[in-house]
């Protein structure tokens, strides 16, 4: 079935406007998502200590491996929404809705029972500090518990922004970010739980989203689906679709959290002074980080739905936008970071040492931002058009391969943090000058287009 949808402003209104519009929502709401952790981290370093600011910080990267995997299996899931949407197939978009949210499920359960049971040997492997690695574990059994809640909010989220919908996500994420910080401080500073109460505020502030947001996609008037429980199952054609597309993210996720788990290992070999500050940075960094993935996102979106209604020059017109805008946001949090990295570090610790480290990683790292915003912005118009092998290839080749290489051979040869971060602006160059050429050598988009009408 095909209907008419009311009129769609990204699909005919001003580029830059419509882009900021749906930016904008999704960008506070992953820094509300990012509070979920920042909270944790933050909450812990001040009430507990650097051991358990090391041991919370340090879950990040396996964290990353884990779920990054299945929420980028889903994100293919997103696409085929927007481009059905874009081309008002509401049949094929119900159908589409709740085969996701029962990939949703299943991923959430899977996770829940592989992350319970690797999680120790892993942080073994990462050579986790002994006098970390208990609460690291710890962390982690308790976090892994919410995985299908997680799961289901991320996918749910996806189906909305897919339409786009990017302000209820963040209103979402608003209720579940300030239940999460009171729970931190009820649980951490009131009942002394540690680092487990940090991890169970997460997953229970998780769920709260998580519930939010299927109401929402039941309740949500005048969309081209009917949320009915029974019709939650998967359907092999449209499995198919969704991992087609989602599969190579995926493994782009995955790649990219194994080299950042031989990041982690490699910050684990300086002590838990180093660990501590890594881990406060990486609260920071994620900042800068949330705001390119919302562009990523918003620019996967437009060019999704754009691409579906065969709305071509449309799409390269949005890509130079969301490109300058990507450009802008890189060099403003550059200016701000960079004079504030003393009175940033020293709102997670009152340790000097790890301040002191804390300043250098973010003096040195923060300039090259500018660096990494063709990757972002090339690889969602690619994404967004179907084009989802050559991203993967070419950000796997090169910020993970190469930077893999370098902290195996490079760093052990000069045992240096600064060799470590020095991993960075390399492969974000590289990468981007990749994205650039097969951008406007390839012919890329007639590929596309002329795959579309076979």
């Amino acid at each position: 079935m095909r209907a008419q949808n009311k009129e769609n402003a990204i699909l005919t209104g001003s580029i830059p406007k419509q882009v900021m519009l749906f930016f904008l929502p999704i960008c506070l709401g992953t820094f509300f998502q990012q509070m979920y952790n920042t909270a944790d981290t933050l909450i812990v370093g001040n009430f507990v200590g650097t051991q358990a600011l090391a041991a919370v910080g340090g879950t990040g990267s396996f964290v990353s491996l884990l779920v990054g995997f299945f929420t980028g299996l889903c994100s293919g899931a997103s696409i085929i929404i927007s481009q059905s949407y874009g081309a008002n197939d509401h049949e094929r978009i119900d159908k589409q809705v709740h085969v996701a949210l029962a990939m949703a499920v299943l991923s959430g359960a899977l996770l829940t029972v592989v992350g319970l049971i690797i999680s120790r040997p892993v942080l073994t492997l990462m050579g986790t500090p002994s006098d970390v690695i208990g609460m690291s574990a710890t962390y982690l059994r308790v976090y892994f518990l919410g995985m299908i809640p997680q799961m289901l909010y991320n996918m749910g989220t996806g189906v909305l922004r897919a339409v786009g919908d990017s302000k209820r996500p963040l209103y979402f994420l608003i209720i579940a970010s300030f239940v999460n910080i009171a729970l931190d401080l009820l649980f951490i500073a009131v009942f002394r739980w540690g680092v487990a109460g940090a991890a169970l505020a997460t997953i229970l502030s998780q769920t709260v989203s998580a519930v939010l947001t299927l109401l929402c996609l039941k309740r949500y008037a005048g969309m081209p689906w009917d949320l009915q429980l029974a019709k939650v199952r998967l359907e092999g054609p449209v499995v198919r679709e969704i991992t087609a597309i989602g599969l190579p993210s995926a493994l782009q996720g995955t790649m990219y959290s194994l080299s950042n788990i031989i990041i982690q290992s490699g910050i684990n070999s300086f002590g838990t002074t180093v660990m501590a500050a890594w881990s406060v940075y990486g609260k920071i960094d994620s900042l800068y980080w949330m705001c390119m993935g919302a562009m990523g996102t918003a620019t996967m979106t437009f060019a999704g739905q754009n691409f579906g209604a065969g709305l071509y020059a449309r799409v390269r017109r949005g890509n130079w936008v969301c490109l300058s805008i990507a450009a802008t946001l890189a060099l403003a949090v550059t200016s701000i970071f960079y004079p504030s990295a003393h009175f940033l570090f020293s709102l997670f610790s009152d340790d000097a040492s790890v301040i002191a480290q804390g300043i250098q990683i973010i003096h040195f790292l923060t300039p090259f931002y500018i660096l990494y915003v063709c990757v972002e912005v090339f690889a969602g118009t690619l994404r967004g058009c179907g084009d989802v092998k050559t991203p993967t290839i070419i950000t796997m080749l090169g910020v993970c391969v190469i930077r893999v290489f370098w902290l195996l051979v490079i760093v052990p040869r000069f045992h240096s943090v600064t060799m470590v971060e020095v991993s960075y602006p390399i492969t974000w160059t590289i990468s981007s000058v990749m994205f650039v050429l097969y951008y406007f050598k390839s012919h890329w988009l007639e590929r596309r287009i002329m795959a579309r009408v076979r």
